[in-house]
């Protein structure tokens, strides 16, 4: 963000001690992309991303946060959607697929990225977990799906991987109000889409998570 965007700029997230100070007082923080591109190269990963990500576990744990929600990225586990049934379905080529009948991805499958970005998001994931475990500060780490200002599918892919905006405010406020004995946890943001390839049923189950929209509805 830039002064302008209706957004009030008190830090550098790449500077530690700012972080650390306009972390003081607050119970919870939300930590979002530095570049939010998905094709971001690696020069701009290991400027932004990372310096960023651990910055903001650091100063939360010597701020005293409660819980840090971690923006990470479906891009964690992206080479998935080279193998079968998934790449049909981001393809939109859904012939003898049916949607209930294939297995969907879940957090417990190996990480797979696709990038430099998804490398960065899986550092942050792994990251969080040793702040959680060792420094007992609470860490959600949110795999967010598509998330684009209309709200709806732009394309065959997003019928799969679209998170709506009224899914996403919810999946947020779930895991900022869980229970505090939710240390660590990854989970995937997706809207209930018929073809969804991520599994959320822990998100359902552990933080309450129950999405409303199937991008289905926005066929034409």
């Amino acid at each position: 963000m830039v002064p302008g965007d209706g957004v009030d700029v008190v830090a550098d997230s790449t500077d530690l001690e700012a972080l650390i100070d306009a972390f003081r007082g607050a119970r919870l923080v939300v930590d979002l992309a530095a570049d939010p591109s998905a094709d971001a190269p690696w020069w701009s990963v290991r400027a932004n991303n990372i310096p960023a990500t651990l910055n903001a576990l650091e100063a939360a744990h010597r701020a005293g946060v409660e819980r840090l929600v971690f923006a990470s990225s479906n891009h964690v586990t992206g080479v998935y959607e080279r193998d079968e049934p998934y790449a049909s379905v981001v393809k939109g080529a859904y012939e003898g697929l049916d949607p209930a009948g294939f297995r969907r991805i879940t957090t417990s499958d190996p990480i797979r990225p696709d990038g430099p970005y998804g490398v960065g998001k899986a550092l942050g994931e792994a990251a969080g977990r040793m702040y959680a475990e060792l420094h007992d500060l609470s860490v959600i780490c949110l795999r967010i799906g598509t998330v684009n200002a209309e709200g709806r599918p732009r394309g065959a892919r997003q019928f799969a991987t679209l998170l709506t905006h009224q899914d996403l405010a919810q999946l947020m406020e779930r895991s900022l109000t869980a229970s505090p004995s939710e240390r660590f946890g990854i989970f995937y943001g997706v809207s209930a889409n018929t073809w969804r390839i991520w599994d959320i049923e822990d998100a359902r189950a552990r933080i309450a998570y129950e999405p409303r929209d199937d991008a289905e509805h926005f066929r034409t």
